[in-house]
């Protein structure tokens, strides 16, 4: 019942923010009455925050099955790049909830002990790629992790948080395909041309579609 109830407050809360979300219709969606709502996960606020930390715990959860550590330093920034991007496209509801959050500056989010301590073995992950990648030749540049997840998560989501007005502006539609596949080209290009040194033109695309970085040589 409560895993019922959270999914049912997550697609509310994503399609309606925290304000025009109504507790009513999380319960009949869950097949629940208020009463059993609030027994299994709280008030209003309280469901809010539980389904932010489930919406950040399934992220990092899924993140951690990458396997970066097993990759070379350049396949594991273009797996985080690829995994970043599909995962974006994948839970449009993700996005909804941190406009949500941002548009109230956090508010809830800091109340989280649960999200903070998420982001410290992911950040490391990345820490050590970066490490690797200098140690390697691969990387020609020390980047703080921190900083390089922004930047890739920042890449997708400006994208895709904006896709309707830039469609327009532009005069593209940037959610075909062919535009979604140019685009993950183009992200994995930048991040590695960024941290390797060499030009963007190196990093070609497989006849999956896929981004590939060329293979670190050494003389």
């Amino acid at each position: 019942m409560r895993l019922r109830i959270l999914e049912a407050a997550k697609q509310e809360f994503a399609a309606h923010g925290l304000a025009g979300a109504r507790v009513d219709r999380i319960a009949a969606k869950a097949g629940a009455n208020k009463r059993m709502l609030y027994y299994h996960v709280g008030k209003k606020d309280e469901l809010y925050l539980a389904v932010l930390e489930g919406a950040y715990e399934k992220i990092r959860s899924e993140e951690r099955g990458l396997d970066l550590e097993h990759l070379a330093p350049p396949e594991a920034i273009r797996r985080l790049i690829e995994f970043t991007w599909n995962y974006f496209l994948r839970n449009p509801e993700f996005l909804a909830l941190l406009q949500t959050e941002n548009l109230a500056r956090a508010k809830y989010l800091k109340r989280s002990t649960k999200v903070k301590s998420l982001h410290s073995p992911f950040v490391e992950m990345i820490r050590t790629v970066v490490r690797r990648g200098l140690e390697s030749g691969d990387f020609k540049v020390a980047v703080d992790p921190v900083q390089l997840y922004i930047s890739i998560a920042a890449l997708s989501f400006f994208y895709l948080s904006n896709s309707a007005t830039l469609s327009v502006i532009f005069g593209r539609d940037l959610l075909s395909q062919a535009a979604k596949d140019e685009r993950l080209t183009h992200m994995v290009a930048l991040v590695l041309a960024a941290l390797t040194g060499r030009s963007a033109a190196l990093f070609d695309v497989a006849k999956s579609g896929r981004p590939r970085a060329p293979v670190h040589q050494t003389v």
